[in-house]
């Protein structure tokens, strides 16, 4: 179970219960929408501060009222074991690493409970066989990719070798290289973007960049957020003289919610067949065939791969270090672009 407990602010004073909530998840777990809000009040799980449940969730708040929020832990039984195909790296008895394929969710959450990562870690390994520090729905998970990111994860399979990842995550050591292929050529074509990260605020699926100090009065997060880049190659030559795409690598200092995807657009420059951050996106010259403009231009997922991943091992502190090729419909655009290239 969690409790959140909230105090309205002058600002807030006779909003409705369901708004102002909406608000200060927003800051704390953005995930709890207000449809989410609405039944945790027809549950019972919005009190007052005296622990009476508020009933209505149009009520009007008012300045210094404290709020608490408690939000149920999901029963166990809801999280099965089911064979997902993935692909085992390397393993021993600390921890894997996986080549995640695109189009595969991490972790259970909202709107599935059974076609993730995590249900096919259990499947693989049973729950006995994987930490539990980051709760049930996540066993095993130390850090994420985005569903329609493919690459390479490393998985603890106990506490252990999970505090011990974690701590190197934090501490910025664990070491994370992606393959981009994004609309137009960065300039500088190496380069290091420092652009504090915070959730949209339009749009809480989204991410942006922001400045810090813009966001003091809204009280939302705003996390650092730090991606090394550099260009590897070049494809096609558009109007002006500038390559229509490229390959660029990306190196993390930070591993922020869609930092690579939101830092590239801040850039002028969207991930090729990103369908969230596509303000950028460029049309191919008619000069390229038909079929290879639409292979471009409906590509069908954010061209993005974790390519190489090294860290220390939990146990041995031996140097670890992985790296795998571009999924193959990446290889396929990479292909197209090049032959782009040779006209």
């Amino acid at each position: 179970m969690e409790k959140f407990e909230f105090v309205v602010n002058e600002e807030q004073d006779r909003i409705r219960l369901d708004k102002f909530l909406v608000s200060e998840f927003l800051k704390e777990k953005p995930e709890v929408t207000r449809s989410k809000i609405q039944k945790m009040v027809a549950q019972n799980q919005i009190l007052d501060s005296d622990n009476n449940a508020i009933k209505d969730s149009s009520a009007k708040v008012y300045s210094g009222d404290k709020i608490i929020a408690i939000i149920e832990d999901v029963q166990p039984m809801n999280l099965k074991a089911k064979k997902i195909d993935f692909e085992v790296v390397f393993e021993d008895d600390d921890l894997m690493v996986i080549n995640k394929p695109a189009g595969l969710t991490v972790h259970p959450g909202a709107g599935n409970q059974d076609d993730t990562l995590v249900n096919g870690l259990l499947f693989s390994n049973g729950e006995n066989n994987l930490s539990t520090i980051n709760g049930e729905f996540r066993p095993g998970i130390v850090h994420r990719l985005d569903k329609d990111t493919s690459g390479l994860m490393v998985v603890a399979k106990n506490d252990s070798a999970h505090q011990f990842l974690s701590k190197e995550l934090l501490e910025r050591k664990i070491k994370r290289n992606y393959l981009a292929l994004v609309f137009g050529v960065l300039n500088p074509q190496k380069g290091k973007i420092d652009r504090n990260i915070t959730r949209s605020r339009f749009n809480r699926l989204k991410m942006s960049v922001s400045d810090r100090s813009a966001n003091k009065k809204s009280g939302t997060k705003v996390r650092n957020a730090v991606t090394n880049y550099e260009v590897q190659e070049v494809f096609g030559k558009i109007e002006g003289g500038t390559g229509f795409a490229s390959l660029v690598e990306c190196k993390l200092e930070t591993g922020r919610t869609h930092q690579i995807r939101v830092h590239m657009e801040s850039q002028k420059h969207s991930l090729i067949g990103d369908q969230t951050y596509s303000s950028c996106r460029k049309n191919p010259p008619p000069t390229l065939a038909e079929n290879k403009r639409k292979f471009i231009m409906n590509f069908a997922r954010q061209a993005l791969h974790s390519y190489k991943i090294e860290f220390l091992h939990p146990k041995s502190l031996e140097v670890m270090s992985f790296e795998k090729e571009m999924p193959q419909d990446m290889l396929d655009l990479l292909e197209v672009l090049r032959d782009f290239s040779a006209k």
